[in-house]
């Protein structure tokens, strides 16, 4: 097991337990954790042995398997909590608070954990658990408002001396990029990079202000890491590939893009959603500009048709349909779309709501392309084009569903309709060669 406890620990706030020891642990896990690193749930699991009582130690545990986004381990994770609010009663009203928000977080209502985390480092600012978490949520729930004013009150209460400042400095760094504040998001991204240069998310944060501002150059040279970089990092380090692989693509070099998806974007046996996400996604765009795939589809599709009725995360759902469509398995698509409607029913639960109102209508104008109805889907797909954020990610993920729809509307023969939106395009990322070359095949 790696690591050891910091001298100076991030997680500088009290933590109820008779084992010095499993708090040490904690400790260690939250820092890790916040650097992405595999050994994170080690540290977890070392620090429920010494005490296995420990709240915050099965607090921890329950929202890294929160992270799986799965329903698989739901029982798992409900089992999990239900033990830690068994020895609950004896511990701080914020550690009590952090399983409140887990179970919200749990029954699928991400905005009522992060309401629950947003009172805690009101009170608690250097609960920088309860501040990624935090950030976490806002993330998957398209809220850059609490992306970026949750982590700017943080640094500003604990400043930019304290251990934690570097972490919390990145989350500063996506929040004002997702706002659109390049700048001072460049800014505080290379700073926080500068401090801690393990900072993935940090790092992540350049990487979304060069290709929102079209610097795909910049963007290759930053990402720029021998293949292997980051082996002792969890499944986030694909994400980094994956922007590497948008800076390649937009570059022109679309035999870069193939090797980085082979070597380090493709899914693996786990199937983690971040995982479908980036594969699926870059499969599709090397499709929009004219590059077969050859059988990439097939692995994804079936993992999709494994998950179907498994609905956590509407961005992931909508990736599942890419792979389905993407394969041409138009029969499997047709039943994933039955199953989003039949989970849309639900009541009392925020995904429930995102899927009826956004991921049902996008999902259908996906199929409606695979089946080349090409005007209905850019129909359906124009009507929402503007309301993807409660879907969750960031701008520069949900933009496949935006060049999607351009492509259909392309297809289709709604001349004016793609050049209006390739025109928004142009003007929102000048750079934009996708955009340039679309407006020159409109134009022949």
């Amino acid at each position: 097991m790696q690591g050891m406890p910091m001298t100076e620990p991030v997680y500088d706030v009290e933590l109820t337990t008779s084992a010095p020891e499993a708090a040490d642990a904690l400790r260690v896990a939250v820092a890790e954790s916040l650097e992405h690193r595999l050994s994170a749930m080690e540290h977890v699991k070392a620090a429920l042995a010494a005490d296995p009582e420990f709240v915050m130690g099965l607090a921890m545990r329950a929202a890294m398997m929160l992270q799986i986004g799965s329903a698989q381990v739901h029982p798992k994770i409900a089992e999990t909590l239900d033990k830690a609010k068994a020895g609950a009663k004896g511990v701080t009203c914020r550690e009590q608070m952090h399983l409140a928000a887990l179970e919200h977080w749990l029954a699928g209502n991400l905005t009522r954990a992060g309401d629950v985390w947003q009172e805690i480092i009101d009170d608690c600012p250097h609960d920088i658990l309860a501040l990624r978490l935090h950030h976490n949520a806002s993330f998957w729930t398209g809220d850059r408002d609490r992306l970026r004013s949750a982590p700017m009150q943080v640094i500003e209460k604990i400043g930019e001396d304290a251990p934690a400042s570097a972490f919390v400095m990145g989350m500063c760094a996506f929040g004002l990029e997702e706002s659109g504040d390049y700048q001072r998001a460049e800014s505080f991204g290379r700073r926080a990079v500068e401090r801690n240069s393990d900072d993935l998310w940090a790092l992540h944060a350049v990487a979304h202000v060069l290709e929102m501002q079209c610097r795909y150059g910049e963007g290759c040279e930053l990402l720029d890491r021998p293949f292997g970089t980051w082996s002792d990092r969890n499944p986030f380090k694909d994400h980094l590939w994956w922007h590497s692989a948008l800076f390649w693509l937009e570059s022109g070099d679309t035999a870069r893009v193939l090797e980085l998806y082979d070597r380090e974007v493709r899914v693996d046996e786990s199937g983690f959603y971040l995982d479908v996400q980036n594969a699926a996604s870059l499969l599709k765009r090397l499709e929009l500009v004219g590059v077969g795939v050859g059988e990439r589809w097939e692995e994804l599709a079936d993992l999709a048709q494994s998950r179907t009725g498994d609905h956590v995360m509407p961005f992931t759902d909508a990736h599942f349909m890419l792979a389905l469509t993407g394969a041409g398995r138009i029969d499997a698509a047709r039943g994933y779309v039955s199953s989003l409607r039949d989970f849309a029913r639900e009541e009392s639960n925020q995904v429930a709501g995102v899927t009826r109102d956004i991921n049902v209508p996008l999902c259908e104008g996906l199929l409606a392309c695979a089946e080349g109805r090409y005007g209905e889907a850019a129909d359906a797909l124009y009507d929402i084009r503007d309301d993807l954020s409660p879907m969750g990610a960031s701008h520069a993920q949900r933009d496949i569903f935006r060049q999607v729809l351009i492509d259909a509307a392309m297809r289709a023969g709604q001349t004016d309709r793609a050049r209006a939106l390739l025109e928004e395009r142009k003007a929102q990322r000048p750079g934009s060669a996708w955009a340039k070359e679309r407006l020159q095949e409109l134009a022949s």
